[in-house]
């Protein structure tokens, strides 16, 4: 059996005990955070395996390795649960697995949900989500996804969003090019929201601002006001 690889002087190593992760296979302690094999099971299509990274600010993310060419990354657990085609969508938490004393352990009943469950899910009426945005290229007029899961992912959208001649050969990470089709159109309407895939705008995916998509060194008027509101409050 795989044991766990939380290795000391790891900056992720403290997140969890060894003890509590001793029985889980093939976890991996990488830098902010710690990755572990995944996978849902369909009736139709069989296991899909994933790369579930578990973050200390209760984000989650998974890497699918569905298939060979499978490009998905990234996505929420919801997401990964969906495109598994799992046919019960909507419980990820028991039907998203992870491998522990070489059984098949559904999420709920490991310590890999230990900070997505402390994180508060509904402060002042809403969370703290950032569904996913699109911006248009000013050359080619296509509409281009931009992932808003952390900071440095708000910043890009952010600096798109605000650059009036923005275009795709502007992107930095992934490379997208004027020439490369663009997303369908019933591709775009699922936004990431953990709520719903199909989500036009809730409490749970749409955010009017706080510390991950706001920027106190942006001189934009929305980063600006946001700065001098949260100075007020003392935040």
């Amino acid at each position: 059996m795989e044991k766990s690889a939380i290795e000391i002087g790891s900056d992720g190593a403290s997140m969890f005990s060894e003890e509590d992760t001793r029985e889980i296979n093939g976890l991996r302690v990488c830098g902010d955070h710690v990755e572990v094999t995944c996978g849902c099971t369909s009736r139709n299509f069989g296991d899909a395996g994933g790369t579930l990274r578990v973050f200390r600010n209760g984000d989650l993310q998974i890497k699918c390795e569905c298939t060979p060419g499978c490009d998905e990354d990234k996505l929420t657990p919801a997401a990964f649960e969906k495109h598994s085609g799992r046919e019960t969508a909507g419980k990820w938490k028991n039907n998203i697995w992870v491998i522990s004393n070489c059984a098949k352990v559904p999420l709920a009943k490991t310590v890999l949900l230990k900070y997505y469950n402390q994180t508060p899910k509904h402060g002042n009426g809403r969370s703290r989500g950032h569904r996913d945005e699109f911006v248009p290229c000013t050359e080619c007029g296509k509409m281009r996804r931009f992932r808003l899961r952390n900071k440095e992912e708000c910043r890009v959208y952010h600096d798109a969003l605000v650059n009036a001649n923005w275009k795709c050969s502007d992107t930095s990470n992934e490379r997208v090019a004027c020439g490369d089709e663009e997303e369908r159109a019933t591709r775009r309407v699922y936004r990431g929201c953990s709520r719903s895939q199909t989500c036009r705008g809730c409490t749970s995916c749409v955010c009017f601002g706080c510390e991950t998509c706001r920027f106190s060194d942006c001189s934009c008027q929305t980063c600006n006001d946001f700065t001098k509101n949260a100075k007020i409050r003392g935040l």
